[in-house]
């Protein structure tokens, strides 16, 4: 017997019709996605959501009444577990920067909105988050151009990162400045398997993937 695929049922909240219009084109092909309503401003978002429930909220940032900002700051403020992509005409630093520390899990520019909101949906509702490459790159190049020193390292509650040794905090910022493996060895007068020891450890204590994993924990907690 065929098994039954469970479909990603997705909300969209824009204030420009034209462009909900061009997310359903685009989703419309996807057997797995399907969605479910859409509002053209926030203040039907959280009307919608106290009654309904979407997997995923693809969420534009500048509405009317209630703007996206506001949308995802009730959400947190509630402890409304929502898997958020947000969508905006801006892709500056500090706003991204904003709406990961208050819950969202992707963001897209709108003008790369189409060719990437498919997988965007699909990693975000698997728990992932999700930058697409313009994004990725914004997030490295802040993180590198930051000089930052061990006692900078700060989470969010304002405690330091106790789990990373001295030498793991100098092994990251290298890792975040690009550096490869060869040059963290020079750089620190260290073995070459011990800066890959260093790196799996650091992979695995942060539970991110990769570089860009280390700049958006960075972004997250305050170390840019």
């Amino acid at each position: 017997m065929r098994k039954i695929m469970k479909k990603i049922k997705v909300y969209i909240a824009d204030d420009h019709q034209i462009l909900i219009d061009g997310i359903i084109a685009v989703l419309s092909s996807e057997e797995n996605i399907e969605v479910v309503g859409f509002s053209l401003n926030g203040e039907d978002v959280l009307k919608w959501f106290k009654t309904n429930t979407a997997d995923v909220l693809i969420l534009d940032i500048n509405m009317p009444k209630v703007d996206g900002i506001a949308v995802l700051q009730n959400f947190f403020n509630n402890n409304f577990q929502q898997k958020v992509i947000v969508l905006s005409s801006y892709d500056d630093v500090k706003l991204i920067k904003e709406v990961l520390k208050i819950g969202a899990l992707g963001f897209l520019a709108k003008k790369c909105a189409g060719e990437n909101i498919v997988e965007a949906i699909n990693k975000v509702n698997n728990g992932e988050q999700y930058f697409e490459k313009s994004i990725q790159q914004k997030l490295l190049d802040t993180f590198n151009t930051h000089k930052s020193t061990s006692k900078e390292f700060v989470s969010q509650d304002g405690s330091f990162f106790s789990s990373l040794t001295p030498r793991e905090l100098d092994v990251l910022q290298l890792i975040a400045k690009q550096y490869n493996t060869k040059e963290i060895s020079d750089q620190l007068h260290i073995s070459v398997n011990t800066v890959e020891t260093h790196r799996k450890n650091l992979i695995s204590k942060l539970n991110v993937k990769n570089v860009v994993g280390l700049a958006i924990y960075a972004l997250k907690n305050n170390l840019v």
